[in-house]
């Protein structure tokens, strides 16, 4: 049994996150979970809500409630919202709990202690009209690299280049747009990530196995100009973790707070510890997924994010740990993924453009949503949604192959022999042609989802809803059982062992249908298929089970068209 420790990137606490958000980082991440706890591997699956920063202080005024009331109360939404989409974390923390609180101030304490924190007088923007300090992501401008007109002031999302507000041409704020700013001075606290360039380098040099889309980005941003810059991990804001070395005060930093992105993956291992809280458990209990020098050198740690995220998960964390020198685990695997786009541009949370997570479930259940996601997510490239692409795949995926089949066999078997597993007849040369079929594509499938190909595992696992169609089109049960009714008992049985085949194999990305389908059939044995024909004869002969109601409805042409009216407005 091995002990896979999973994260996935934390999503933003202004706000509700829509399909593009869900699909670069949580819901791979909870496939790759469900699969390692179905193989029997111990797995621990971290999440939380992001909850510091200006975008919190802005979200709270607009809603006109104090930032700590709001945070808590949109942690409550987003959780709900996980659970709604079966997102089955072992926790879901929150960056601004005390956890987390007192592990930022101690990895900032022990990167001081190792020379690796700097302090610096430097010059930022201040809005005049807005009162502030204006952090990174609050100034827009002209890249000075690229010339993209909407560059932030940290990077520019078009050439990815690394920036400071001050690089670039015509900025304003994006609070107010003002464009009246001006410079002051302000002393603020770096992370020396160049003093750790080599080290970072040669680390993600051992990485043979993580995806290019992974590397590529990190080591753009190694060598990219004149390389790894050290990075300001300090805000002038009044919403976050105060700046202190450890326990003790920091001189010269009263009044300030821990960047977000400093604090923010210091969740990953708060969160952990919250679990711990929770359920009345231990140091130990938390430490040994985190401490090498505690039980979690035989950790298998992988983190799921979106490609924006990978600078930070790449270098800056890494950087936090290693620098720490400190026995923490360093993750082993990054799965990153591009964008999702939506029905020809992107989704927009500014502008309500595309489905939104809440929306989605209001109108279909979440099934229908992880299958178009997972099996669409964009691994090697951008994806697009489409209300044409996703109507097609859940009726031809879902409903006629899937559904279909379950409720062909399942009242066919009704009809004739009742609601019981029929006996008689065996297996012939067809059914042993399934078999082999389907352990090649089981096994097929399986290598896949451990490589986390999540398209390529998809495909796969169609491909089996798909064998067992094509076996049932062709043994035809209905006309074996004119002339011999004992070799369509067996057809039957087989099909109906089916069913309990397909809820363990389709669980990681339908785990709704396939409870359905497992209770169906009158069972709660989730083991994981070895020998295929073994697993063939889980449900013997005189086993009852029932007849479900029908699995996935298709999706109506009208309400294709109503949805893709109601979803590409602006949303207020």
């Amino acid at each position: 049994m091995a002990r896979i420790l999973i994260t996935s990137a934390i999503p933003y606490i202004n706000g509700i996150k829509h399909l593009g958000n869900l699909v670069g980082s949580q819901l791979p991440a909870d496939l790759y979970a469900r699969y390692m706890r179905g193989r029997g591997n111990e797995v621990m699956f971290i999440c939380a809500t992001d909850e510091h920063g200006t975008p919190a202080e802005l979200a709270a005024a607009k809603a006109g409630k104090p930032v700590a009331e709001y945070c808590a109360e949109m942690h409550e939404v987003q959780k709900e919202l996980a659970a709604g989409f079966r997102l089955s974390f072992d926790h879901f923390g929150r960056s601004s709990s005390q956890r987390n609180h007192r592990l930022t101030q101690h990895f900032a304490g022990q990167l001081a202690a190792n020379g690796l924190i700097r302090e610096v007088t430097e010059k930022q923007v201040y809005s005049i009209d807005d009162g502030r300090f204006l952090p990174d992501r609050y100034i827009e401008g002209t890249c000075p690299n690229c010339g993209y007109e909407s560059a932030r002031g940290d990077q520019c999302d078009n050439c990815t280049k690394q920036l400071d507000p001050t690089d670039l041409i015509n900025p304003h704020s994006t609070i107010s747009g003002s464009t009246n700013l001006e410079v002051r001075e302000t002393k603020h606290l770096y992370l020396c990530q160049s003093q750790m360039r080599e080290r970072l380098e040669a680390w993600i040099d051992s990485k043979t196995d993580w995806p290019i889309l992974t590397t590529s980005i990190a080591k753009k941003w190694l060598h990219d100009g004149d390389g790894l810059q050290d990075r300001g991990i300090t805000r002038d804001l009044d919403w976050g973790i105060p700046v202190k070395k450890g326990e003790e005060d920091w001189p010269g930093m009263e009044g300030k707070v821990f960047y977000v992105w400093f604090d923010a993956p210091i969740e990953y291992i708060a969160a952990t510890a919250e679990w711990a809280d929770a359920n009345g458990l231990d140091e130990a209990a938390w430490r040994r997924w985190w401490r090498t020098d505690e039980g979690a050198e035989d950790v298998r740690y992988v983190e799921f994010m979106g490609k924006d995220n990978v600078p930070f998960h790449t270098l800056s964390f890494p950087a936090t740990i290693m620098g720490s020198g400190e026995p923490w685990k360093l993750v082993d695997y990054i799965k990153s993924f591009n964008y999702l786009n939506y029905d020809g541009g992107q989704f927009s949370t500014s502008r309500g453009r595309g489905v939104f997570m809440d929306q989605a479930l209001s109108i279909l259940p979440s099934d229908y949503w992880r299958w178009w996601l997972l099996s669409h997510a964009p691994e090697n490239s951008d994806a697009e949604f489409t209300w044409e692409n996703f109507q097609a795949s859940v009726n031809k995926d879902l409903a006629d192959v899937l559904g279909n089949f379950v409720s062909r066999i399942t009242k066919f078997c009704r009809s004739k022999f009742g609601e019981v597993v029929p006996e008689g007849g065996a297996y012939g040369q067809a059914e042993a042609e399934l078999i082999a079929e389907l352990t090649s594509r089981s096994r097929a499938y399986e290598e896949h989802m451990e490589a986390m190909e999540i398209r390529k595992a998809a495909g796969e696992l169609r491909a089996i809803w798909v064998a067992g169609n094509e076996y049932l089109q062709s043994a035809a049960p209905w006309a074996t059982f004119k002339t011999d009714p004992e070799q369509a008992a067996a057809q039957v049985r087989l099909g109906l062992n089916l069913i309990r085949l397909y809820a363990v194999l389709s669980r990681p990305f339908i785990p709704d249908a396939a409870a359905t389908m497992m209770a169906a059939m009158g069972c709660d044995d989730w083991s994981w298929p070895g020998d295929i024909a073994e697993a063939l004869t889980a449900l013997p002969a005189g086993h009852t089970f029932t007849v479900p109601e029908v699995m996935f409805r298709k999706i109506t042409d009208d309400e294709r068209e109503e949805w893709q009216t109601r979803f590409a407005g602006v949303r207020d």
